[in-house]
């Protein structure tokens, strides 16, 4: 057992290294997380914004375009291409006969993960959604911006405590119960 180590009963307490207590826990590193929450946050809200009153997305035709991406998917597990066929089946069972649905769901769940981000309010939360938003994208075989995405999504759901501190979480989280508190 090293010196800075705690030990209670049969548990451990193992503390945390110095540069990833400064990145997770240390309100110093919140302007870098602010330039990536940005980042990703924009990205999300420009991508929803862009399909939000688009006619085969949330218009008229509304699922026409989740039934373009699921058969672009599909087609690929049926090729050997980069999708799963239990990702395929699910898609095709699932998402498919529900596209109007999903369709809503992707647009409004882009554009609330961006808001969220950008105003840095729930930011741990907006990014893990955002993370799983990705990852279906990732599964049905299309890259883009998505792995990049996927990872800062994931350095923001893992900074989440001080990844909002310029931002509204520095007031919603203590009103939540998730206070910050300065060292003595």
């Amino acid at each position: 057992m090293g010196r800075n180590d705690f030990r209670s009963g049969n548990e451990i307490v193992i503390p945390e290294n110095p540069v990833s207590w400064y990145l997770f826990n240390n309100t110093r590193s919140a302007w870098i997380w602010l330039v990536i929450r940005l980042y990703v946050g924009f990205t999300w809200l420009t991508s929803g914004w862009g399909k939000f009153g688009n006619p085969v997305w949330t218009g008229e035709n509304a699922g026409a375009a989740i039934k373009g991406f699921v058969g672009g998917a599909i087609e690929k597990s049926e090729t050997g291409g980069d999708v799963a066929s239990w990702y395929a089946m699910f898609l095709e069972n699932i998402v498919l006969p529900n596209s109007t649905v999903f369709s809503y769901i992707v647009v409004f769940g882009e554009i609330a993960v961006g808001l969220g981000l950008v105003l840095g309010l729930l930011t741990g939360i907006a990014a893990f959604f955002g993370s799983i938003m990705n990852a279906t994208f990732l599964f049905a075989g299309t890259l883009s911006a998505n792995p990049v995405l996927f990872i800062l999504a994931t350095w923001l759901v893992l900074a989440w405590k001080v990844a909002g501190w310029y931002g509204l979480d520095r007031w919603a989280l203590p009103r939540l119960g998730t206070p910050w508190a300065r060292n003595k």
